[in-house]
């Protein structure tokens, strides 16, 4: 039977992305994304909820995801829904959901162009291109990315 694993959020990010490396070399990076929702209730109350997504990328999306996005900046992302486990130090297992990113755009600038930024860099597409760039999650090489008692 075939499926589907495709989740599209547009949001806020919640914090500078952190980039790390495996031990094997991959890139990857980490950020959380706010998106948030906004209604009337039945009393004519407004309401808001923020709902918070941990957001990870690898490859070369991850190392222009470091360079290009910071905390506060609008961004579209697309991607699939991951949920891994491991044994943390006591040996409780541990589960941790997240979106792994295979396109991301821009859709503010979040003030003024960084140090280093080409002029028009606040605005873009960012895309993993290559079949294959983005490990499967069985691929031992990713292990859990952004746990503080990992060794990478």
């Amino acid at each position: 039977m075939l499926g589907v694993n495709k989740v599209i959020l547009i949001g806020h990010l919640g914090k500078d992305p952190e980039l790390r490396y495996t031990p094997g070399g991959q890139p990857t990076a980490s950020f959380s994304l706010a998106t948030t929702e906004r209604w009337t209730d039945k009393n004519g109350q407004r309401q808001e909820r923020t709902e918070w997504h941990n957001i990870v990328a690898w490859g070369k999306l991850a190392e222009l995801v470091n360079q290009y996005l910071k905390k506060g900046r609008a961004a579209y992302i697309e991607g699939r829904i991951n949920t891994r486990s491991w044994d943390d130090r006591d040996g409780n297992k541990k589960y941790k959901t997240e979106i792994v990113a295979n396109q991301i755009q821009f859709l503010s600038s979040g003030g003024a162009p960084q140090s280093g930024e080409a002029s028009g860099a606040h605005e873009g597409v960012l895309k993993n291109n290559v079949e294959g760039e983005t490990p499967h999650p069985d691929t031992p090489e990713q292990g859990p990315a952004v746990e503080e008692n990992l060794p990478f």
